[in-house]
């Protein structure tokens, strides 16, 4: 007899998971699948019991269920799964699918299999990115048998894990240091401003830089930025969808905005519903020119986000406080930041606030914004 349970999801939409399970000659079965619809969710029941009704099929139906492959619980998981799939997981789960280990059964998956896997994956990528591959793969696996019934053991992962790591095979990331001096930052700022004087439609490097050091914002956060979400009074802005290492979607983070990047805000033009309405790609793309026209070594615009923090800590902020700048729930992430001295702000005074953001004065008595 099948059964339909509602799952509502963040989007405020509602989910359909249909649900049957046959039992005849000893043999049980179970299949389920999700739709949009209630009434495509009761036709599949329907569908699928006539189906299995047939001499031989409830027997086919376990056979494929047992053969299929871990490409097979990949497909399923990229079809099925409500959740956006970025484009970095995308293109691993992709990779998976064209490696060898695709081809195996379900069932006859071991350790052994990922490890080898990770071993293939090693010759050309480092430990920590080959950690996130398997983390990746490690998400298809660990409901593949839950929710559709292929016969692989979730536990091969964690003895998987446990050997890549003691190999050497896998690990962590290393950690970046490198902040910009003010020399390239004003190397940097000035070769953008001279393009953009040039051709005036051009994207303002310059002030989404400033704005990334005095916020601690990401690329792709910045370009998501509205003006709905900006709370000028509090000096804060809603980060939509914020990069989290459980979930991205639906992560919605208000974040203060130090007065410095509140000001660069406030002096882009209200063209669109974005404050800075272009593509986070581009704005990558646009930084590695610069650097490698300008002959700076080593630097990222991410680098910028690690600047914005530092600076923060020089100037006397708290851990709590700094992390109510970054969007970081996790203080432990921040203890890199402990050690910084109490030196001050390197950029106090810095020309380039003042030439990409004029203070305006406000008629109020002493008070200028």
């Amino acid at each position: 007899m099948g059964t339909i349970i509602e799952r509502p999801r963040k989007d405020g939409t509602v989910a359909y998971m249909a649900q049957i399970a046959v039992m005849r000659e000893g043999r049980s079965h179970r299949e389920s699948q999700t739709f949009d619809r209630k009434q495509a969710a009761d036709a599949w029941i329907k569908k699928r019991e006539k189906e299995l009704s047939a001499p031989g099929a409830l027997a086919a139906a376990q056979h494929a269920r047992r053969s299929a492959t871990l490409g097979d619980a990949i497909d399923r998981y990229t079809k099925e799964s409500r959740k956006e799939i970025g484009r970095t997981k995308s293109q691993v789960l992709k990779a998976l699918k064209a490696d060898d280990v695709a081809e195996v059964a379900c069932a006859d998956l071991t350790s052994q299999d990922i490890v080898a896997l990770a071993g293939r994956l090693g010759r050309d990528k480092a430990a920590s990115t080959v950690a996130n591959y398997l983390s990746h793969l490690r998400a298809v696996i660990a409901i593949a048998q839950p929710a559709w019934g292929f016969p692989v053991d979730e536990k091969i992962m964690a003895d998987a894990f446990k050997v890549t790591k003691r190999l050497g095979m896998t690990g962590k990331s290393k950690q970046r240091d490198r902040r910009p001096t003010l020399d390239e930052m004003d190397r940097l700022l000035t070769f953008f401003e001279a393009g953009r004087r040039k051709r005036p439609d051009m994207m303002p490097m310059a002030a989404i830089c400033a704005f990334a050091l005095f916020s601690a914002r990401r690329e792709e956060e910045i370009t998501r930025l509205k003006w709905a979400d900006l709370d000028e009074d509090g000096s804060r802005v809603l980060v939509r969808d914020m990069k989290d290492p459980q979930a991205k979607e639906g992560n919605h983070t208000w974040c203060e905005l130090p007065p410095e990047a509140l000001r660069i805000a406030l002096a882009q033009p209200r063209t669109a519903p974005e404050i800075f309405p272009y593509n986070h790609r581009s704005v990558s793309a646009n930084m590695t020119r610069a650097i490698k026209v300008l002959d700076i070594e080593d630097l990222h615009f991410h680098d910028l986000r690690h600047e914005g923090i530092s600076r923060l800590c020089e100037m006397g902020k708290t851990i709590p406080q700094a992390a109510s700048v970054s969007g970081h729930r996790n203080w432990n992430t921040l203890k890199r930041y402990a050690h910084l001295r109490q030196v001050g702000d390197k950029y106090a005074g810095w020309i380039w606030l003042e030439q990409l953001a004029p203070a305006v004065k406000d008629s109020s008595p002493g008070r200028s914004t």
